[in-house]
């Protein structure tokens, strides 16, 4: 069990790490005029756990902070990501 757990961490800090990617990129991109990441990109990259590496970047470089679509869908995205890990590892732990 403990491999599938460091696998998973891996996965959230690669999923994390590319939440941060998209975000800059968006922010560049929104700055020259270019072609943008699509806000669906964005979410999709949340919802498969990069939300909190996504929302600090959000606020770190001020990008979406005015989306309410975003400062409130990525939060809510994140609390129900927690509440899912905290629910898994409660069935893990005490089936053991």
């Amino acid at each position: 069990m403990e491999n599938y757990l460091i696998l998973f961490l891996i996965y959230l800090l690669v999923i994390n790490f590319y939440a941060v990617v998209i975000t800059v990129s968006d922010k560049k991109l929104a700055k020259s005029g270019a072609m943008r990441v699509p806000e669906k990109k964005l979410f999709i990259t949340a919802a498969l756990g990069g939300s909190l590496g996504m929302y600090i970047t959000m606020r770190k470089i001020r990008h979406k902070t005015l989306h309410k679509r975003f400062m409130i869908g990525i939060p809510r995205i994140m609390a129900a990501q927690c509440v899912l890990i905290i629910f898994v590892l409660m069935k893990l732990y005490s089936s053991s």
